[in-house]
Order: structure tokens, then C-alpha cells, then sequence
């Protein structure tokens, strides 16, 4: 028999009958093939079948391809009478872009069933087929074969670094090297939750001044353009001149009257400007932010946000094993403000070179004398990150309680804003009549 093999593979002859040169095509388009199913995307399949009862079922899945899946449910004692793509909607096709939260309650998921003993591959896919948004299963789709193709999970999330910053991917490396990348991944969980609850409180914070501001122009548009047109009908017949305070107002109202949609485009594209040159320009991030950390109430809010930011990111990636020098790097981008993302840049600088943390914090001129205090004592004890956790607690309670103190103080603001407003135009309305009454006396 081997003699036989021998013989037709010296003629060039596969055992099989094929010619040997066609024999290593086939096998080297199979081996691609293979690779190509490997790689390839995660997509969104509709199903129909029958279980081993006869039962009428159907479904929607995730899977590399169409053979998979009727695999995977033939597995679960599913047998596929239909097996087709999941048809894209006409309006969001590629579903909502994958928020932070997103990847807060993905980390969450990630730790608690790697703590139970779930393999990471296993998690994944879990966590891919059981999310809504098909832009985030499509994610953690393509992370799960990138780590079944032998990457790691640091390797595979860093083919995604706008839902996966700089701070995560370099956690999740130190997690990996040091084999504790569950412990490290509750940790970036709650760094997340914590991250995403103060941001949603700065979010509160800005709303209330941006919603009286927004109520009061509408307001004023609202009686400048239907209301103040039929008093200045009123007032010709008068045949008097107008008090000057009412000439303005009736003044505002021909012009809004008039070019009300041009008011609407100036004012469209001054704002959409002001934000495309905020996005573009370090200059105006800067300026910006410098202006809104002088605003009252907002601005001290916005420096304990940045504070508790700083606190927190730090901390967290000193106690995952990130050098110092790197985890300031890291630790800049995530203050949310660019005046502190500068200045603790400035402090990696002088750390890098000897200075100890807090000098380098008394160096910057931003951070409370409290902060720079109990830095210091946390480096003397060895415990820079358990004293660093102290002060994010801290300031993201202070922030809390700002938070709430201007919701209580806005919400009569507001009434008082608004009135001042509506009663500033009524009184200018009516004082032609209160002349007129006092002349006809």
C-alpha cells in the first residue's frame, strides 16, 4: 500500500487520483478559505425552525456565517427550516454609535462572569448576542474572533480606540502581564459607572442655565412676533408719540417680525460655529474651558469635577502597575477640562524628573491646598492610590451637593428670570395706555 502512494506521488499524482499540483491548489484554497471564515465579521441573522418536539420556533442570533449558525442551533436541538441575514432598516441601519455607558456596563459584564468562572471567549459571545445595539455586538462580535485567532483582549480592543481609550487599553494590559485582568476589569467597571455618574451630574449642572436661557428666548419670540403686533395696531390710533422704552420694544418686533428666519440662521451657525471651532481648535478648547471654570457656581463645580477625574483615573492606574510617568500621560485626557489636562501634562513633566507628586501639584497652581496635603501624606505611607480614592470620593460628593444646591436655586431663578422678562414687555405695552389715561384725567 505505501509503496502504491509512493509510486503516484512520484508521478505527480495524488493517492486519490488527483494531479499533485492540483491536489496543493485545493489544499491551499481550503486553508484560505478557513482563514477567511475565521476572520470574517459578525452579522445579525433571522431564524425559523422546529425543536425536538415539533414546536415552531424562531429567533434572532449572531454568527460568522449562515452554516455556523444552523450549526450552532442543530447544537441546541434546533432544527433550521429557515436561516437568512437580518434585513438593515431604512432609518438607522448601522444603529446608535456605542456610547461610554455602553462600554461601562460592557466592562461590568466582562468582570462579573469572568469572576464566575466564564471563559473570556464565552463572555463574549454572551455579551454580543445578548446587546440591542447592533453596532456594539458587532464590536464585541469581531473582539471574540480576534481573541479566538490568538489575540489578546488587550490586542483586540485596541482595533477599537474610540470606544476604548487610551486609560482602558492600558488597564486591560496591565491586567493581562500581571494575570489578574478580572480584578482589573471590576476595577475599570467601577472606574466607569463612577466616571459616567459625574458626568451626567456636570450634564445637570449645564442644563438649568442653558434651559432658562433658551425658555426666556423663546418667550420673548413668542410675544415679540404674535403679541406686540396687535398693541402697535392699538397704538396708531393714538396719534401720540410713544414712550421710548415701548418704541424699542415695538422697534424689536418689526425686526423679528420681519427677519425673523434670518435671526434663526445667524443664530444656528453662530452656535455651530462656536462648536465646530471648539472641536477644532486647542486655542478655543482652552479658552473655553478657562472661562467656564471663572463662571460662579459652575466654575467651582467644574474644578471638583476635574479634581475627582484626576483623583480617580490616577489612582486607578497606579494600583493596576502603571508607571506614574505613563499613568499622568494617560490620566491628562480624562480631567474633561483642557486647563487641567495642561497643567497635570506640566506634572508628568516634573515628576519625570525627580519632583514628587504633590511638589509637582504645588508647581500647577489649580489643585486645593487640601488635595496637594493628602497627596503628600499618601506618598509617605506608600499609599498614594488608597489617598488618591479619598479624594476622588470627596470632590465627586461636593459635586453632588453643588449639583442639587443649583437645581433648588434655579428653579425660582427661573420663575423670577422669566418673569422679569414677560413683565419688563407688558409694563412697555401698556405704558402708552397709563399716558393716555393720566392725559384724558
Amino acid at each position: 500500500m505505501y509503496a502504491a502512494l509512493k509510486r503516484a506521488n512520484i508521478h505527480g499524482v495524488a493517492a486519490w487520483g488527483w494531479p499533485m499540483g492540483e491536489h496543493m491548489s485545493i489544499t491551499r484554497s481550503a486553508i484560505k478559505k478557513q482563514a477567511v471564515d475565521r476572520t470574517s465579521q459578525v452579522q445579525s441573522f433571522i431564524w425559523e425552525g422546529t425543536d425536538k418536539r415539533g414546536v415552531k420556533m424562531k429567533g434572532e442570533q449572531s454568527a460568522r456565517n449562515v452554516n455556523m449558525l444552523r450549526a450552532e442551533l442543530r447544537r441546541q436541538g434546533i432544527i433550521p427550516s429557515l436561516v437568512k441575514t437580518k434585513p438593515k432598516p431604512l432609518f438607522g441601519a448601522a444603529g446608535k454609535k456605542v456610547t461610554s455607558k455602553d462600554i461601562a456596563f460592557f466592562s461590568r459584564q466582562m468582570a462579573t462572569m469572568m469572576k464566575s468562572g466564564v471563559p473570556i471567549v464565552g463572555s463574549l459571545e454572551i455579551i454580543g448576542e445578548g446587546h440591542k445595539n447592533p453596532r456594539m455586538r458587532q464590536m464585541v462580535g469581531r473582539i471574540r474572533t480576534d481573541i479566538e485567532g490568538g489575540s489578546s483582549l488587550y490586542e483586540a480592543i485596541s482595533k477599537h480606540p474610540v470606544q476604548f481609550d487610551e486609560l482602558y487599553r492600558n488597564l486591560v494590559r496591565a491586567g493581562e502581564g500581571a494575570g489578574v485582568l478580572e480584578t482589573v476589569l471590576d476595577t475599570v467597571a467601577n472606574y466607569k459607572e463612577n466616571i459616567e455618574t459625574l458626568k451626567g451630574k456636570i450634564k445637570k449642572a449645564l442644563f438649568y442655565p442653558a434651559m432658562v436661557v433658551a425658555v426666556a428666548l423663546i418667550v420673548s419670540a413668542i410675544l415679540l412676533i404674535f403679541v406686540v403686533p396687535q398693541f402697535e395696531e392699538v397704538f396708531k390710533s393714538f396719534g401720540a408719540e410713544l414712550p421710548a422704552f415701548t418704541q424699542m420694544i415695538v422697534n424689536a418686533s418689526r425686526l423679528m417680525v420681519s427677519y425673523w428666519w434670518l435671526l434663526l440662521v445667524i443664530m444656528a451657525g453662530g452656535i455651530s460655529g462656536l462648536i465646530f471651532a471648539y472641536k477644532r481648535s486647542p486655542r478655543m478648547q482652552h479658552t473655553m474651558d478657562r472661562l467656564i471654570l471663572k463662571f460662579p457656581i459652575i466654575g467651582q463645580i467644574m474644578h471638583n469635577s476635574s479634581i475627582a477625574r484626576f483623583a480617580r483615573t490616577t489612582a486607578v492606574t497606579f494600583k493596576a502597575g502603571v508607571p506614574l510617568v505613563e499613568a499622568l500621560s494617560i490620566v491628562a485626557g480624562a480631567t474633561g477640562n483642557k486647563v487641567y489636562e495642561e497643567a497635570v501634562l506640566r506634572m508628568r513633566d516634573d515628576v519625570s524628573v525627580g519632583y514628587p507628586v504633590n511638589m509637582a501639584m504645588k508647581q500647577v497652581n489649580l489643585f486645593p491646598h487640601m488635595v496637594i496635603q493628602m497627596t503628600a501624606i499618601g506618598e509617605e505611607a506608600g499609599a498614594l492610590d488608597a489617598m488618591l480614592f479619598k479624594v476622588a470620593e470627596y470632590f465627586e460628593q461636593e459635586v453632588n451637593n453643588a449639583v442639587d444646591a443649583l437645581s433648588s436655586l434655579l428653579e425660582p431663578l427661573i420663575m423670577v428670570f422669566i418673569g422679569t422678562i414677560v413683565g419688563g414687555m407688558v409694563i412697555g405695552m401698556y405704558l402708552p395706555i397709563f399716558k393716555l389715561g393720566a392725559v384724558v384725567g
